[in-house]
């Protein structure tokens, strides 16, 4: 079971995202991080209910999601999470995660990918880590890459995206057994 908890070091807090971010959140938030993504949050109540939503996951144990915060500036930059956990066959699923326009291309993501598989991998001991993102979306299949996970497959009409498009999702992951390999990766890049 994926307990509620905070994950933090160097520049990045991964806090459980709760009410307290709500505002923060919809402040940050550009509607070009969610081109790709199979939710649109539009508003503040979209956000709201995206909260909602996640909590009652985490409470029924299938998911933890996260407000990342840059801890140099306190600011919020935006939010990822674990989702789609199976204790039974020992696997997450590490997504939705989108930064502001300000925090991409930063030290942010690697950050939180190294926090979030490390917790993964050494306290919850699991066996996979799963990530997907839409076929088109170039940057964050790249981005999957250049951490260390393994494309697998393409799952076509896998999502109806909100504007009607059949998105075939891309599916990689990392393993147990490549996880070593893939931290040294992760902490060669964030001494860039």
């Amino acid at each position: 079971m994926i307990l509620k908890t905070v994950l933090e070091e160097g520049q990045v807090r991964l806090e459980p995202l709760g009410e307290e971010h709500l505002d923060e959140l919809f402040s940050v938030s550009d509607q070009s991080v969610w081109k790709y993504m199979p939710i649109r949050l539009v508003n503040r109540n979209d956000f709201a209910s995206f909260i909602q939503r996640a909590q009652q996951m985490r409470d029924n144990g299938t998911a933890l999601a996260f407000a990342v915060i840059e801890k140099n500036s306190g600011e919020i930059a935006g939010s990822t999470g674990y989702w789609n956990f199976v204790d039974e066959h020992k696997r997450v699923e590490i997504g939705f995660t989108w930064y502001a326009p300000k925090w991409q291309r930063t030290h942010l993501n690697t950050s939180c990918k190294l926090l979030l598989l490390t917790h993964a991998f050494e306290e919850l001991k699991l066996n996979r880590v799963e990530f997907k993102t839409d076929s088109l979306n170039a940057r964050s299949r790249t981005a999957i890459a250049r951490i260390g996970a393994v494309e697998e497959g393409i799952f076509r009409n896998h999502v109806i995206q909100p504007d009607g498009r059949l998105r075939h999702s891309v599916y990689f992951s990392i393993i147990n057994e490549q996880w070593p390999d893939v931290k040294t990766r992760l902490l060669e890049r964030l001494k860039k």
